[in-house]
């Protein structure tokens, strides 16, 4: 399986969130946990979880009653790592303009700049890319 080759929609993210913290979920328990404000509806939520099933984002575990029990087969890290490296891709592969842009905005703190100098130092290391 290509655990680090997994697209996954925002909505799909959302559930896939709630299904990290839950372990293992039924359907009905991942749309209770849902904000209520914007909670879809239960067949919304099947829906999205049979197509991560079928992108192999999560599997069936068991069956308790009428309802299957689910559990990422994908890490948080490896879903966002993925997302990440798509959104970079519209900059040509660059973290530049996203670091520029979030430093102009005020989102990029000199904590958040001390904590990346010392990522990059001990990734120095690794053939030298880093964050990029």
């Amino acid at each position: 399986m290509r655990k680090n080759s997994v697209k996954l929609t925002r909505f799909e993210l959302e559930v896939m969130e709630e299904l990290w913290k839950l372990s293992r979920a039924s359907v009905r328990e991942i749309l209770e946990v849902l904000p209520a404000r914007k909670r879809p509806a239960y067949t919304t939520v099947q829906t999205i979880i049979r197509r991560l099933e079928e992108k192999s984002a999560v599997r069936r575990v068991k069956k308790i009653g009428n309802a299957h029990i689910y559990e990422p087969t994908v890490t948080r890290t490896a879903a966002y790592r993925r997302l990440v490296t798509d959104f970079l891709d519209f900059f040509g592969g660059s973290a530049r303009p996203l670091v520029a842009h979030l430093a102009e905005t005020g989102r990029l703190s000199l904590d958040d700049l001390r904590e990346l100098e010392g990522i990059l130092a001990s990734a120095d290391g690794d053939s030298g890319k880093g964050i990029e």
